[in-house]
């Protein structure tokens, strides 16, 4: 649960002046909603979709519309606060953007996202790179499948349609 909309204190104080310079810049508003939603998205430690952070705004007594939580998203996807995933949904995921790269693990069962990192993983990526004399500037790896809880007593038939409706 999110304390309250206005509450920083969660929120490293890098990302709020990031986010005021980037409104700046563009000559938008830097009004308390969008500050609301930024501070909401840094207590998260977990992804979430617009829907989901709206409703625990709503919640926490925040008078902020859906289409100020959607607006707000796609503005700190393009400031690099915040990523967005298509993992398998029909809708967008996001997550607080970390320094450190990780991948995801999705369970399409009940939509469960576990992150890893393997550096031997990274290193083989960069050495296929190498080889075929292509230069990276971000990758994303998703691997979909059943969760420790989910992976019993599944139809095969079943998986199969899921995984053919994927959209990632």
């Amino acid at each position: 649960m999110l304390s309250s909309p206005g509450d920083s204190a969660s929120m490293r104080p890098r990302e709020e002046t990031r986010f005021e310079g980037f409104l700046r810049e563009r000559k938008l508003k830097l009004t308390g909603e969008r500050m609301s939603i930024l501070a909401a998205v840094f207590q998260r430690g977990s992804h979430f979709d617009a829907e989901a952070l709206h409703a625990e705004l709503k919640a926490s007594g925040a008078d902020i519309s859906r289409a100020t939580v959607y607006r707000t998203l796609d503005l700190l996807v393009q400031c690099g606060l915040v990523r967005k995933h298509s993992l398998g949904a029909t809708h967008a995921n996001y997550e607080a953007a970390q320094d450190e790269h990780h991948d995801h693990l999705v369970c399409i069962q009940c939509g469960k996202v576990l992150e890893f990192f393997r550096p031997d993983l990274e290193k083989l990526q960069e050495s296929i790179c190498n080889e075929q004399d292509f230069q990276p500037f971000h990758h994303s790896l998703q691997i979909f499948g059943l969760c420790s809880r989910c992976k019993g007593g599944i139809d095969e038939r079943e998986i199969r349609g899921r995984v053919a409706q994927l959209h990632t």
